[in-house]
């Protein structure tokens, strides 16, 4: 079983600004887009226009184009019969995961940028520091390399219509991994879908610190003999259990070779979806 730590949603680089804490639940926001899509901030159920406008400074808004992806969240859209959580990829990042050998049963666990919101004078404002933090999960039941029309996947998974990397538009390397019914994973303690969203996040950086600097448990730190995953060579951990996260990069695979450690850090992470 792979864990993959997938970086998604705005950040400095995508959209601008972190995606928000509100009320304690993040919020992620689908990152602006000019690639394949049906759909705007202004469409998604909730506040997330008003966010985006007043979060970038009114450089996009409920007309603007946004990539929904990671697709886990129900409530975001009207769903179709028989619709499940989806993640779609493409170019470098998709040959890297396949390279990787990622496959049914592995587990992505998605992560982003993430500040403390709150309304002031009925405008969205941030407060407080940026963090590194876990939103949701998806675990993977089917994949289909998409090349670069795959609106043909919506004749077998007509619920798939609102997710950008079936529409035309793509390069050959475009992919989607579809989540499984159910989460299963050596060990694990909580009885969950395969993918959801959490109502309170993982924090991931360690306080008082860079937001880059995790806190990385032992069965994943080679240091004391965890794993470790792509892009991140034995100089960037710690003894202390600190690890240096990459500037870039999207997709970070750990193989954890069926170690039931597993079971009691996921137990942990998604506890936050209660």
């Amino acid at each position: 079983m792979r864990i993959i730590f997938s970086r998604k949603g705005f950040d400095s680089a995508s959209g601008g600004c972190p995606s928000p804490i509100v009320d304690g639940v993040p919020v992620p926001l689908p990152i602006p887009t000019r690639q394949p899509t049906t759909t705007s901030y202004g469409e998604l159920v909730g506040d997330y226009a008003a966010l985006v406008s007043d979060l970038t400074g009114r450089r996009y808004n409920a007309t603007s184009a946004c990539h929904l992806d990671p697709d886990i969240d129900r409530s975001c859209l009207p769903r179709r019969v028989g619709w499940r959580g989806a993640l779609g990829q493409a170019g470098a990042a998709l040959s890297h995961l396949e390279n990787q050998g990622v496959t049914t049963g592995d587990t992505f666990i998605f992560w982003g940028s993430y500040r403390d919101a709150i309304k002031q004078s009925g405008q969205w404002i941030f407060i407080g520091p940026t963090i590194h933090l876990v939103f949701g999960w998806l675990q993977v039941g089917e994949y289909h390399r998409l090349g670069s029309d795959g609106s043909y996947l919506l004749a077998t998974h007509p619920w798939l219509t609102d997710h950008p990397h079936v529409r035309p538009g793509w390069g050959e390397a475009n992919g989607i991994f579809i989540a499984t019914d159910s989460l299963s994973a050596p060990g694990l303690g909580v009885s969950l879908p395969g993918w959801g969203v959490l109502k309170r996040g993982y924090q991931l950086s360690i306080p008082g610190r860079n937001p880059s600097v995790w806190n990385a448990p032992s069965w994943l730190n080679p240091v004391v003999g965890g794993v470790g995953m792509s892009f991140h060579p034995m100089g960037r951990w710690s003894a202390d259990g600190a690890v240096r996260c990459v500037g870039r990069g999207q997709e970070f695979v750990a193989d954890i070779r069926d170690d039931r450690h597993i079971g009691d850090w996921l137990t942990a992470v998604l506890e936050g979806s209660r």
